[in-house]
């Protein structure tokens, strides 16, 4: 009988799906990178408990072109500055990709907020463009000029933190206590530039980032970077603390309440 590829593969191919994994070659990517100080209670706002703010406002826009071999990535995320239990990191609130694997692969291990979306990065000479779009509203634009280089930083280690959680099969809120993930990333970077420029932000009524405002524009920069990532769950939070947050990781959070339509498959 022929293979039936959705039958159990076995122990072997399992490890061998393992191993492959853990071998994988430094991945690089080519991106912009916006950082802005924002309105105090707008950063506020957004962090779901028990995260807090830290002690400046600040939102980050990272846009780039993942360099996958035979799979060219586009990736990005906007987050807001945010602690927990003394660590300061980022908090994202949309990460739109490309691809389906990417998106995947984010949202079910780690927690991510990944939407599909379209990734944007564009250079011609020492002109620079990159956007974030979804739904035909490119809702973040950084657009600027090449005006230098800048010492290359040290491998450093940057923590985002992420909820992992899954809705309830009754539409009741979780299946469980959601997780709060501790995605621990260790950076290196081989090129990097200094842009100036400006940051738009456009009204998006499923990604509202321009609830964001850029009040100061801290720095834009293109570099070309490397990561490696390993998450940890270090709490379970409570459920109806994190469900009044829950719509930011759905373009219509009702879907989740709904359940399934009667005899559906």
């Amino acid at each position: 009988m022929a293979r039936i590829r959705y039958g159990a593969r076995t122990e072997a191919e399992i490890a061998a799906a393992r191993t492959a994994a853990a071998e994988l070659p430094d991945i690089w990517s080519t991106g912009v990178v916006a950082v802005w100080e924002s309105d105090p209670d707008a950063v506020a706002a957004v962090l779901p408990p028990p995260l807090k703010p830290t002690g400046r406002p600040l939102v980050r826009a990272a846009i780039s072109a993942v360099d996958l071999p035979g799979y060219p990535l586009g990736a990005g995320s906007v987050a807001v500055a945010a602690a927990h239990h003394g660590v300061e990191g980022w908090y994202p609130l949309v990460m739109p990709m490309t691809h389906e694997r990417a998106l995947i692969g984010g949202r079910e291990v780690f927690g991510e907020p990944k939407k599909l979306g379209e990734v944007t990065v564009e250079r011609d000479g020492l002109t620079v463009r990159a956007a974030l779009a979804r739904h035909g509203i490119a809702f973040v634009e950084v657009r600027g000029a090449v005006s230098g280089g800048l010492p290359l930083p040290e491998p450093s280690q940057k923590t985002d933190f992420y909820f992992k959680f899954l809705p309830a099969v009754d539409g009741s809120g979780f299946d469980a206590d959601p997780a709060l993930v501790h995605c621990l990333r260790e950076e290196k970077v081989r090129k990097l530039e200094r842009i100036t420029g400006d940051v738009v932000l456009r009204e998006s009524m499923y990604d509202p980032v321009a609830d964001l405002p850029v009040r100061t524009l801290v720095e834009i920069t293109l570099g070309e970077k490397t990561t490696d990532q390993k998450g940890r769950i270090v709490e379970r939070v409570d459920a109806r603390a994190l469900l009044p947050y829950i719509h930011q990781r759905y373009d219509d959070p009702r879907q989740i309440l709904d359940g399934p339509p009667e005899g559906s498959a």
